[in-house]
């Protein structure tokens, strides 16, 4: 839905090897605005609105019957879920990518410089669940379920920022919604057009992966079986990942390594565990299944 839009968002672009479009004709920075020593930027805003809309889905979650925690543990679960994403997406960053900041400490504090490690931040996140749930003494597994069903939101905003910062481009190609990314190659050799996979990544982890997750929610009994929706959106993004990355430009840092020689990637061996462990708890989630008693205040369900 979205790459047929990318041709009618430039109409004065100037066609590049084959017609593609440039990048830079489509008139998007990093930056929204800046006033004075302040600058908003896209990522930022995409943590944000990833952060506010999951939390809007996560109470209409907890009002179905059944829900393993109150309204009123939202807020604190929202905390300890934003600070187990930066922390563990940016140490996440710096173990698997860039261990050579580990020489230098200050630039890990420099969250500009680099990047964030989903896979990271999965593991944040789920420390951050688990550390909540026993300050509240709730179901971790279960909590978890309802979390998967948001996360969605923060990939979709989060890739499209990608886009917008023209990073994390794909590898070249000639389809006929290739994109001429800035700064790809060395100066002075000819930019090739490129998959746009930071929408492929947008489309797969955000848009399919929320519709099955919103399915299995609301229209089976997954919620009542723990561990099958966190299930679902592990094995399903592992899985979108994994494709993904045949379409993506692989880290430079990596580039003559072994992970290189064997045709796979770095972001594709994390998805490896990922796929194996959200198959697992799909796979023993209805033995998980026992009668729930709904901390909201309804009545059971079996």
């Amino acid at each position: 839905m979205i790459l047929p839009l990318l041709a009618a968002a430039a109409p004065t672009a100037v066609p590049a090897g084959g017609g593609h479009i440039r990048f830079a004709d489509l008139g998007l920075h990093p930056d929204i605005f800046s006033i004075g020593f302040f600058t908003l930027r896209w990522y930022s805003l995409a943590y944000i609105a990833g952060i506010l809309v999951g939390w809007w889905y996560l109470l209409k979650l907890l009002a179905q019957p059944g829900a393993p925690m109150a309204r009123r543990h939202a807020d604190d679960l929202v905390f300890y879920a934003t600070l187990g994403i930066i922390l563990g997406g940016r140490i996440g960053y710096v173990l698997f990518y860039a261990p050579e900041m580990l020489l230098h400490p200050i630039r890990i504090l420099r969250l500009w410089d680099g990047g964030m490690s989903f896979h990271g931040g999965v593991i944040g996140t789920s420390i951050g669940i688990i550390l909540f749930a026993r300050k509240h003494k709730l179901d971790w597994l279960r909590v978890h379920d309802y979390i998967a069903c948001v996360v969605p939101f923060g990939l979709f905003f989060g890739r499209l920022a990608n886009f917008v910062n023209g990073e994390l481009w794909g590898k070249p190609a000639d389809v006929p919604w290739a994109i001429v990314f800035e700064r790809t190659v060395p100066f002075d050799v000819p930019e090739p057009a490129r998959h746009p996979s930071q929408l492929y990544e947008a489309g797969l982890e955000g848009i399919v992966l929320f519709a099955i997750l919103w399915f299995a929610f609301w229209r089976t009994k997954a919620r009542y079986q723990p561990g099958k929706l966190v299930g679902l959106f592990v094995l399903g993004y592992g899985v979108a990942r994994f494709i993904v990355e045949f379409f993506r430009e692989p880290d430079a840092q990596f580039r003559g390594s072994f992970i290189e020689a064997t045709g796979i990637h770095m972001g594709q061996w994390l998805c490896v565990p990922m796929i194996a462990g959200g198959l697992y708890l799909v796979l023993t989630a209805p033995k998980r299944r026992t009668r729930v008693e709904p901390i909201a205040g309804t009545q059971s369900v079996a």
